[in-house]
């Protein structure tokens, strides 16, 4: 598949359509090569441009810079065939021009990203008028406001101006990516009920983790939720039509030193299975999944628990879902 080739996806959104696309694969589908990805979840960071804020005492990991060359080296020989910039919670001061640099490099012939998913402050009056500008040339494909953290309010996304935010995304078919807590997901689901015209996607699998999953004397940290509380709010989510989840992120939760994907099974199992194989996008949380371990670990991962599902169902999670949830055309 070369850069920019994309299949032509539905105008409007149905995530029940389960359309195929399998016949555009090609050589991907042969003995020697892996199934392609397409990555919802690039994060990119190049401290002379911008920092974010939350890097000042963020693990060494993440403390450096971050560009598409070190995105290359991490993604090498895993079929990464494109990906979606999601925006880096930066300073609001930086929002345009974060925004500006990933939309210049969805241009590009010389980098994967080719759409993004940028920074907003939904709550504020001036959101539209902020977003409009933005949208030229189609390559904004959504907005996000991590909303897990300290200086996002409980309730925040059921406020009238952050719902009439969501509506307005919807009018003009944009996506939002739901970020949050995972004790407050009943309220991503309020959100998305009362949005229709709206798509969401749930991030990280609602930010499950894995701790929460396993024997206690495997934990390395208290789990930061319940499972059966989870379960039944990513129940309610996948209930509503107009809702999608990402399964990515939850490495970065792993249990340390020596994670194995039948700890992320559980989780993972869950999501596909309520969502249905039409409704799930994979995103690779890169560089914050190196919390955890590499991005080729994680993919690996991922594959293993999902080995035993039919092609066509690892295609759509990995590729084919992605061009319609995030109208890649």
């Amino acid at each position: 598949m070369q850069r920019r080739r994309f299949l032509q996806s539905s105008a409007s959104f149905s995530l029940l359509a389960g359309l195929s696309t399998s016949a555009s694969m090609g050589a991907a589908d042969s003995a020697n090569a892996p199934l392609p990805i397409i990555d919802t979840h690039q994060h990119l960071w190049d401290l002379k441009m911008f920092k974010p804020p939350w890097l000042d005492g963020a693990p060494a990991v993440l403390a450096s810079n971050h560009v598409t060359d070190d995105y290359l080296n991490a993604t090498k020989g895993l079929n990464v065939v494109n990906a979606i910039y999601m925006e880096v919670d930066v300073h609001p001061r930086d929002q345009v021009r974060e925004a500006k640099h990933v939309i210049a490099l969805a241009k590009s012939e010389k980098h994967p990203t080719v759409a993004a998913v940028i920074s907003g402050r939904p709550n504020q009056a001036g959101f539209a008028d902020y977003l409009t500008p933005l949208l030229v040339g189609g390559y904004v494909k959504g907005v996000r406001q991590v909303l897990h953290v300290p200086t996002a309010k409980k309730g925040l996304c059921l406020e009238r101006q952050f719902v009439g935010s969501m509506k307005f995304l919807g009018d003009n078919s944009l996506n939002y990516d739901l970020c949050m807590r995972p004790t407050e997901l009943d309220d991503g689901a309020r959100l998305a009920a009362l949005c229709k015209d709206t798509t969401f996607v749930v991030d990280h699998c609602g930010n499950a983790d894995p701790n929460a999953f396993i024997a206690e004397k495997d934990r390395n940290a208290t789990p930061t939720h319940k499972v059966d509380p989870w379960k039944r709010s990513i129940s309610k989510l996948a209930k509503l039509s107009n809702v999608a989840c990402k399964i990515s992120g939850i490495i970065a939760r792993a249990p340390k030193p020596d994670w194995n994907p039948e700890q992320l099974a559980p989780i993972i199992n869950f999501c596909l299975d309520e969502f249905g194989p039409d409704r799930v996008v994979f995103g690779g949380d890169w560089p914050v999944c190196k919390l955890g371990g590499s991005y080729k670990q994680w993919v690996n991962a991922l594959r293993q628990v999902i080995a035993g599902r039919p092609v066509e169902e690892q295609k759509k999670l990995l590729h084919d879902n992605a061009l319609r949830v995030y109208r890649l055309n």
